[in-house]
């Protein structure tokens, strides 16, 4: 396998979110003889949601902290404007998703089309050969099949493969990740080093435009309403008691139900039409089968016949061993050797062989029972 950025070519637009990762992905650019920019995307307006004022994806302190960067770097840097674009495609359909009575994951959406589809459109417009991004993943080329492969980072702490799962093989042809073989410690030393104002600045870890973690609020703000109230069921049907809106609860959450049944209960199931959350025992979790859509295949051109693989459906989760079967509609069932605890519809389904991503769906439904 070819590492992709033996190639030849030589300019790049950098993805600058004022973090320490994409700070020193940009700085390992420049070293190696790229011609370099920088940007940040815009992505909201605080009115948007109803509030005032005026924010994005990252804080103005992240701005200001990439454009700083920047100049360290000598290297040209701006602001992109792709607010209208991800109100469509990242926010409404985050609600969206909850409403149905599922769980969105926007990074990967995010990942999807923006970084990797807005980004590279505006690379490819200012001739640019590469978009390179502060993610710890690999992209390999592959000469026996001709793809590009998505590889784990050797850094398998931080590894971030799993939220790229929907790259094509374009964008992976026109991405670089320069972290991906390095270990954040070493990251953070360089930036310390480097003396860049974000190297001891900490990890995000909220959903950016939801960044105090109440999700429903910021819904109910969006869509200028609120979620009525409903009924508890347990998993015989019984009401037991009374829930404060559907869209509140996930699947596998124990605390916050306000319910006393004697034992602990988890939400295992939603009805978004009848507006019930069922609660049980947490065995009710535990499901070996899954239906997941919209497949994104890197190490295939497509599934043709079961796979064994290795697969999982939480970011921080570990691999499990399962059997992937492509169905007639060109959505796939995944039978997992072993039970695995609340797979949940709208959250990925990622697919590996040893370190390479094979590919990549979205969970559509939990099968409980014989299949």
């Amino acid at each position: 396998m070819e590492n992709v950025e033996n190639r030849k070519k030589n300019s790049a637009l950098i993805a600058m979110s004022g973090g320490v990762d994409s700070s020193v992905a940009a700085y390992l650019m420049t070293e190696k003889g790229f011609e370099c920019q920088g940007t940040t995307m815009r992505l909201y307006r605080n009115e948007d949601i109803g509030q005032c004022g005026f924010h994005t994806c990252c804080s103005q302190r992240d701005i200001d902290d990439a454009s700083e960067v920047a100049f360290q770097l000598d290297m040209p840097y701006e602001v992109l404007d792709f607010t209208m674009d991800f109100r469509k495609q990242i926010i409404e359909k985050f609600i969206r998703i909850y409403e149905e009575g599922g769980t969105p994951n926007p990074c990967i959406d995010c990942n999807r089309y923006m970084k990797f589809d807005k980004l590279l459109s505006f690379a490819q417009e200012k001739k640019m050969d590469f978009v390179v991004t502060g993610h710890y993943a690999r992209v390999v080329f592959d000469r026996e099949s001709g793809r590009y492969f998505l590889k784990k980072a050797l850094d398998e702490t931080k590894d971030q493969s799993y939220a790229l799962f929907a790259m094509t093989q374009n964008q992976l042809a026109h991405t670089l990740f320069p972290l991906g073989d390095l270990h954040k410690k070493g990251v953070r030393e360089l930036a310390e080093k480097l003396h860049f104002v974000n190297a001891r600045k900490h990890d995000s870890q909220d959903i950016c435009f939801v960044p105090h973690g109440d999700y429903t609020k910021f819904m109910e703000e969006f869509r200028g309403r609120a979620y009525p109230a409903g009924d508890f069921l347990d998993e015989k049907g019984n009401i037991v008691g009374r829930h404060n809106g559907a869209v509140r609860y996930t699947l596998g959450q124990r605390k916050g139900l306000g319910l006393a049944m004697g034992e602990p209960v988890y939400v295992f199931d939603k009805s978004m039409e009848r507006n019930t959350v069922t609660v049980g025992p947490e065995s009710m979790l535990y499901s070996n089968s899954l239906i997941a859509g919209e497949m994104n295949w890197i190490a295939i051109p497509n599934l043709e016949r079961p796979m064994k693989l290795m697969g999982k459906t939480r970011y921080g989760q570990k691999e499990q061993s399962a059997t992937v079967i492509p169905l007639d509609d060109g959505t796939v069932r995944v039978e997992f050797d072993a039970k695995q605890r609340a797979n949940t519809p709208g959250q990925a389904v990622v697919f590996y062989d040893k370190d390479v991503v094979v590919g990549g769906g979205t969970i559509l439904k939990v099968i409980r029972g014989v299949y």
